[in-house]
């Protein structure tokens, strides 16, 4: 059972949803060091992260973001708390994406790799 585990629903549709998740891609990967791939799937993509003592995945649906994550032994103490970070940082990024999302241009920090299918 992963430590850290969140569902969102939305209204985005997956095309939204994708540059929601490309953008908090981008900032878990500025500002908490993780290393994120993007797998693109028909009717979904998978957000994989990881650094030292975390890994998880975020599930990108045309109506649900899920989050699962696993913490190493030192952060698994403080998995609460970071939870509470995570879900208000990501219900930001989803309240302001609500209002607008730009249009996503060409950026090298998340990695992308196409073929996985859709779940």
């Amino acid at each position: 059972m992963p430590d850290i585990h969140f569902e969102r629903e939305h209204q985005l549709g997956l095309a939204k949803a994708r540059k929601v998740a490309l953008k908090w891609a981008e900032d878990a990967e500025k500002k908490l060091d993780m290393e994120c791939t993007i797998l693109e799937g028909e009717k979904s993509d998978t957000v994989e992260f990881t650094r030292s003592g975390v890994k998880g995945e975020l599930l990108v649906e045309p109506d649900r973001f899920t989050l699962d994550a696993k913490l190493g032994f030192l952060l698994g103490a403080f998995a609460k708390s970071i939870e509470a970070e995570i879900e208000k940082n990501f219900d930001a990024l989803l309240q302001s994406s609500a209002k607008a999302v730009p249009a996503a241009k060409s950026r090298p920090a998340a990695k992308k790799a196409a073929g996985k299918s859709g779940k």
